[in-house]
Order: structure tokens, then C-alpha cells, then sequence
């Protein structure tokens, strides 16, 4: 049997966590922290020897996407498991995407969680699921939201199951995500790491160099990136947002529907946003969104359809993607855009009354309207210009909302 020298392959900020696993302490384990903690790294090795250890445990892992499954948690399973020198007992399928022990035929199951009927094609073939591991659980909606995955996925018998939730803390200490981390409960372990708790070796001189590069130019965005600290600082650009659930009751009753998009595709998502406008009580209801990496023009279309009801008003500085979408029948026009035009489109969105999202239906653009902070500079000087990064959906709906804005400075809200 193979020998494997865990003190070579787990940090020592995750000894104790690995002792408490061993003894089944817990049932839900909120493994927080920066970039380089290496917690993911923890988190797959516990899984496979949770495999090896209990012949009838299976796992299932969820991403919020299906194209985020590949070249993250299914690449870390397969890294791990070749760092462990156990890769041999496995068989790595990508179509259908799981990992399967060829002793015994038990599976890791990858699935993105943006489609419910998918919890329901798990195929185990045996056993029962012990582990499910939700990554990046700050890109699912709420609680509820995984809530109901679990009850669907832990059904069964009585055995003992056990939850991962790995995140890099959102800036707002207002997301769900942070809030629920701190609500005490029985069976519920939560731990931080950073990279600082990793041997430099693992790292690299490069990591490292970076790492204290932000630090010395940019410290607050250093603790959020590397240490993984909320660290809001009432900086918060839209403080009018308000989450909750848009009812289908509400939404039939909405009459001034305007649609956004912003265009992406590798590297940055692409973003749709469809909302109501208030214009008389100054409310802002969004509650429909496409979105996601590596979208193909024809892709969004098939997506999008259902809502061409009205004319989207997507940006401008990708006109062959909207020639493309005009040929297959959208109703889509540029933004107009101009000097000035981002900040006047924000300072108009912060004088809102409200800004109701619908979390389930609009996940990104929660997380974004949230999360989006003005900076400061080395010296803690806020930086007077709104950041141009991670403001995809606020993009997509400045330009949905482009005809209703007047050339009138809207009044500031007080950050």
C-alpha cells in the first residue's frame, strides 16, 4: 500500500483541522482565507482519503458554473492525487466529469449548481454521499441556496456526511456569505488560513514577490487578496442595495423593463441584466441575468430570446458582436456612452431610493453591487476615480438604463 507523508502535502495551519476530520467532529467545515492558503489543496486530499478510508463514501464537488469545473476543482483533484502517489488508483473522466477509485468503483461527482435539475443525474452506482464540497461558496446566491442542494444530495441513510465551504472572503462584510460564517452553530467548524502559514517553499519566489509587492503598494487590497479580511471600510460605493427575493407576483406587475449588456468572454464574464425601473418611488428592481465565461454570440442568443420583448442597450465598443446579434433577430442597440459617462451612470445609480436584487435570479450582479468599494492609494488617500474591475453588471446596467438618465448631476449620496 502506498505511504503517504501528509506533513509533505498539508500545511501546518490545517494539522488540527486534519485530526478533527479523522474523528468526524464536525459535519460542516468554512475554510476561509487569501490567495496561497492552500486550502483547496487541503480540502481534495481530505476527500480522497475519506474515499480510501470508508469503502462506501462517494463526493460530490459544485462550482457556480459548469465552466469553472474543469481547470479548478477537477485539475486540484488531480494534482493532489498525483502529489499523494495515488493517482494510479484512479480513473480521470471528463464526459461525464468525475473521478472514479478503480478498487472499488466509488466516484467524485463535479457539478455546477447553476441548473437544479442537475442534482438530480447524480449516478453513484454505489454507496452513499459522505463529502460535498462547495468551492468559491461566495459566488452561490445564500444559504438557502445550498441548503437545498444538500437536503437533496444527504438524503438516504443515517450516516455521517460532511460539508466543505472554501471562499476568499467578499470586501462587504453585508455578504451573505460572511454573515453566515459568523452565526454560531453546532457541528460547524470555521477556519482562516493564508499563505503565511504555508512553507515559502510550496509557494515560489514569484507568489512571494507579488504577495509584497501589493503590499507595499496597495495594502488594503494586499489583506483582502492575500490575507483573505473583509475590509469594507466604508469605501462601499452603492449603499441603497438591498437583497432579497423578487416574487413572480411583483415582477408581473413591473411595465418599464429596460435590459443591459456588457460583452465578454474569456477572461471577463459576459453580463445581461433585465430590470424595472421605478421611476416615480426611484426604485430599481433587477431580476433577470445571463451571465457567465466563454459565451459564443449564438450561446447567449439561445439564452436571451425569451426576453426580446424589449430593446437591450449593450456596449457599444463591441459593434460586430452586436451586427451578429442583430442578424439572429435581437433587438439590441449600442450604448452611447461619452466623457463622463461612467461616473455620471454610477452617481445616478447611488441616488436611487433603492436597488432591489433578486439574489437567486442575479448572483452576480449582488455579489458586484455589494462588494464594489472605491480604493485608496499607498498613503490611504481614497482614490477619487470609481475602479474599473468587477463591475460588469453595474456596466450592463448603466447601459440599460441609459435613456432614462437625464444630463442632471444627480445629488451624492455620502459614502
Amino acid at each position: 500500500m502506498t505511504k503517504i507523508n501528509l506533513s509533505k502535502l498539508i500545511a501546518p495551519s490545517f494539522y488540527e483541522l486534519h485530526r478533527e476530520l479523522k474523528a468526524e467532529l464536525y459535519d460542516e467545515y468554512w475554510l476561509k482565507g487569501g490567495r496561497g492558503s492552500t486550502k483547496s489543496t487541503f480540502i481534495s486530499i481530505e476527500i480522497l482519503l475519506g474515499l480510501i478510508r470508508d469503502p462506501d463514501a462517494n463526493a460530490v464537488v459544485f462550482r457556480r458554473y459548469q465552466n469553472e469545473l474543469r481547470d479548478t476543482v477537477f485539475g486540484q483533484f488531480e494534482w493532489s492525487a498525483a502529489k499523494m502517489g495515488i493517482a494510479h488508483l484512479f480513473k480521470f473522466q471528463v464526459s461525464p466529469m468525475q473521478i472514479v477509485y478503480i478498487p472499488t468503483g466509488q466516484k467524485i461527482v463535479f457539478k455546477a449548481a447553476d441548473n437544479p435539475k442537475k442534482m438530480k443525474s447524480i449516478n453513484l452506482g454505489k454507496g452513499y454521499i459522505k463529502y460535498a464540497w462547495f468551492e468559491e461558496v461566495d459566488q452561490f446566491t445564500s444559504m438557502d441556496e445550498i441548503r437545498n442542494i444538500l437536503q437533496s444530495l444527504f438524503r438516504g441513510e443515517n450516516k455521517k456526511r460532511i460539508s466543505f465551504f472554501s471562499y476568499n472572503p467578499p470586501k462587504s462584510g453585508r455578504s451573505w456569505v460572511n454573515q453566515e460564517a459568523k452565526i454560531p452553530k453546532p457541528g460547524r467548524r470555521v477556519h482562516h488560513s493564508t499563505y503565511l502559514d504555508v512553507p515559502k517553499e510550496w509557494l515560489g519566489e514569484r507568489f512571494l514577490a507579488d504577495a509584497e509587492h501589493l503590499k507595499k503598494t496597495d495594502e488594503t487590497a494586499y489583506r483582502h487578496e492575500y490575507l483573505g479580511e473583509e475590509v469594507g471600510t466604508g469605501l462601499e460605493v452603492f449603499a441603497n442595495v438591498e437583497l432579497r427575493t423578487i416574487t413572480q407576483d411583483e415582477i408581473e406587475t413591473f411595465d418599464c423593463i429596460r435590459q443591459g449588456l456588457d460583452f465578454g468572454y474569456a477572461v471577463d464574464p459576459l453580463c445581461f441584466e433585465r430590470m424595472h425601473y421605478d421611476r416615480k418611488r426611484r426604485r430599481l428592481y433587477l431580476f433577470a441575468e445571463i451571465s457567465g465565461l466563454n459565451l459564443f454570440n449564438r450561446q447567449f442568443w439561445d439564452k436571451v430570446k425569451q426576453y426580446n420583448d424589449v430593446v437591450t442597450i449593450a456596449d457599444s465598443a463591441e459593434p460586430k458582436s452586436i451586427a451578429e446579434l442583430k442578424s439572429f433577430g435581437m433587438k439590441i442597440k449600442g450604448a452611447k456612452k461619452g466623457p463622463g459617462s461612467v461616473e455620471f451612470g454610477i452617481k445616478f445609480l447611488q441616488d436611487l431610493e433603492q436597488i432591489i436584487i433578486d439574489p437567486e435570479r442575479c448572483p452576480l450582479a449582488a455579489k458586484e453591487f455589494i462588494n464594489y468599494s472605491l480604493e485608496t492609494d499607498r498613503n490611504g488617500i481614497v482614490k477619487s476615480e470609481f475602479p474599473d474591475k468587477d463591475n460588469h453588471s453595474i456596466d450592463c446596467v448603466r447601459y440599460g438604463l441609459e435613456d432614462d438618465m437625464d444630463r442632471k448631476e444627480p445629488r451624492l449620496r455620502a459614502l
